[in-house]
């Protein structure tokens, strides 16, 4: 009895040193969230969004040998809950500086930005006498609601050009579209909208003109949870910039509606509250 016991006893130490290696292999792999925010512009529902950000999730889930689940953050607070209680792995969001809040505030940790930039365009109308941005001064000025994201960063460039908001003749619209509206129909001398807006892209076509484009800021920014390692991050950065160099990728590019990635726009990332006086 004895030594059958011993027998097995003995003979269950190999068995038992091959369960975590066997385990290990069965483990599912890791589950993460990356939340996605398209800001106020975007009209598309949930599946909409997932469907459209899948192909980068899978992208990411490659680097990080995890799987990458897509949430559509549909308002600016449950973005912003989602950073501070840390539910979001990843986050790329519209506009920049809920990212750039989830840096200085949350902990998250800078992974890229996408090209073209973003910026303030300075539009005024087809045959106005406003030249350059000194002109503005005095000027009936259309900027989108006060708290929008472009308001702020239109009011940031115009400080730096000498021209504060506070002091001036100032119509707040509820979206960028009504400043076109306000300068067609002559409620506004000027207007700011965002370079990558509806309205900005059209202006010059239809007849109008840009007097002035301001400093360039980073554009759909992503960042990630300090649970995120370093080498992590940088396995990220690698793949993402990797995309323009096959089909498959320039694909995910697209249906993102973005040209690239850049990975060297983090010191901007870090110093946009600062200039939008946040």
């Amino acid at each position: 009895m004895i030594f059958a016991s011993a027998t097995s006893l003995l003979g269950s130490g190999p068995a038992q040193a091959q369960v975590p290696a066997q385990a290990q292999a069965q483990a599912p792999a890791q589950q993460l969230v990356l939340g996605i925010s398209e800001g106020t512009s975007g009209g598309l529902d949930h599946a909409q969004v997932i469907a459209k950000y899948q192909g980068l999730a899978e992208v990411i889930g490659r680097a990080m040998k995890a799987k990458v689940s897509v949430v559509f953050a549909r308002e600016f607070k449950q973005l912003e809950e989602g950073m501070q209680t840390g539910r979001f792995d990843l986050v790329m969001a519209r506009p920049s500086d809920y990212p750039a809040r989830g840096m200085r505030d949350y902990g998250y940790s800078y992974i890229a930005s996408t090209k073209p930039d973003g910026q303030c365009f300075i539009i005024a109308p087809k045959g106005s006498e406003l030249k350059t941005i000194d002109d503005v001064k005095g000027k009936r000025i259309a900027l989108p609601e006060q708290i929008a994201y472009m308001s702020r960063f239109c009011a940031a460039e115009l400080r730096d050009k000498g021209i504060l908001v506070d002091k001036e003749k100032v119509q707040f619209v509820r979206e960028q579209a009504a400043v076109g509206f306000y300068l067609d129909n002559k409620f506004a001398d000027v207007g700011g909208v965002a370079s990558y807006s509806g309205i900005a892209k059209k202006w010059e076509k239809d007849g109008g003109r840009i007097i002035h484009k301001s400093v360039a800021q980073p554009y759909f920014p992503m960042v990630a949870h300090k649970r995120i390692k370093p080498e992590q991050l940088k396995a990220i950065q690698d793949e993402l910039l990797a995309l323009p160099g096959s089909d498959a990728g320039k694909d995910v590019l697209k249906r993102i509606g973005v040209e690239q990635f850049d990975t060297s726009s983090e010191a901007r990332m870090r110093d946009l509250l600062k200039w939008l006086n946040i």
